[in-house]
C-alpha cells in the first residue's frame, strides 16, 4: 500500500461572483494501492458537489459531463466513480474531476473510495475514453452560419463566462439564441447543475453580462437534460 495525501480546500465565494479561489488548510495522510498521488479536494459552491485535483490534465480540449451512470459508459474513469454507491454526476474538466453525491451520502466514507479510483485509474494505463472519436463538445465552436449575434454570444461564453463557471467546478453548454424572443437557452452542467445558486449564477452573472454586451440578448433560460428534469419533478413533488 503506497500512501498519497489529499488537500482539503477552504471557504469559496458563491457563484453570484463566477469565481472561485483554492485555500489549501491542511494535508490528511490516506492510502491508495499501485502508486502515490496527491490528490486536492476544492469546494464548490453546490454542498454536494467537490472538486477533485489530481496534478494532471484531465481535459486538454473543453470539458464532458456524466449526468448519468449510461453515460459513463465510455470512460473508465467515469465508470469506476459512477460503481461508489452515493455517486450522481460526474464531471471532467481541464485538470479536476467535478463529483456530486446524493443527499443521503457523506463525503467522509465517499471521498476515500473517488481518491481509490482516480488513483487506479491513473496506474491502470487505460484512455479516459474508450472511443477515440469521443470529444468535447463544441457548442461555442463558431460555424458559417452564425449571425453576428451568435458570434458574439459564443465568444463571450468561451472568453469570459466559461473560465468562470469551471472555476466552480462546472460548465455551461451553449443550447441555442432565439433571434425572435432574445432569448439565449443554456445547459448548467457539473457542480452547477442542481447548484442552490445556479438560478442567480444564470440571472446575476450570464444573463447580465450578455446583454450588457450583446443587446439583441434579452434573457437566459436554462435548458434540462432529461435526467436534470426527473431530478426537478422529485425534489417539488418532495
Amino acid at each position: 500500500m503506497a500512501p498519497f495525501l489529499h488537500n482539503r480546500g477552504g471557504a469559496f465565494s458563491d457563484c453570484k461572483t463566477l469565481k472561485s479561489s483554492l485555500h489549501p488548510q491542511k494535508w490528511t495522510l490516506l492510502t491508495a494501492q499501485r502508486r502515490t498521488m496527491f490528490i486536492q479536494t476544492q469546494s464548490t459552491p453546490n454542498p454536494l458537489s467537490l472538486m477533485f485535483h489530481p496534478g494532471k490534465p484531465i481535459m486538454y480540449v473543453g470539458s464532458v459531463d456524466f449526468p448519468n451512470a449510461r453515460s459513463a459508459m465510455n470512460s473508465p474513469m467515469a465508470k469506476s466513480i459512477y460503481q461508489i454507491d452515493g455517486i450522481t454526476r460526474v464531471f471532467f474538466g481541464s485538470d479536476f474531476v467535478t463529483v456530486t453525491k446524493s443527499d443521503d451520502a457523506s463525503w467522509e466514507f465517499l471521498e476515500p473510495e473517488i481518491f481509490a479510483a482516480i488513483t487506479d485509474f491513473y496506474s491502470s494505463g487505460e484512455p479516459l475514453f474508450l472511443d477515440s472519436k469521443t470529444a468535447a463538445a463544441k457548442d461555442t465552436a463558431i460555424s458559417e452560419d452564425d449571425s453576428e449575434t451568435v458570434t458574439m454570444i459564443k465568444e463571450l461564453l468561451e472568453t469570459r463566462i466559461r473560465p468562470a463557471v469551471q472555476d466552480d467546478g462546472g460548465d455551461i453548454e451553449y443550447r441555442g439564441f432565439d433571434e425572435e424572443t432574445g432569448i439565449v437557452k443554456l445547459t448548467m452542467q457539473g457542480a452547477c447543475s442542481g447548484c442552490p445558486s445556479s438560478s442567480i449564477t444564470l440571472k446575476s452573472g450570464i444573463e447580465n453580462m450578455l446583454m450588457h454586451y450583446v443587446p439583441e440578448v434579452k434573457g437566459v433560460e436554462q435548458e434540462l437534460d432529461a435526467g436534470d428534469e426527473d431530478a426537478a419533478l422529485a425534489s417539488q413533488i418532495e
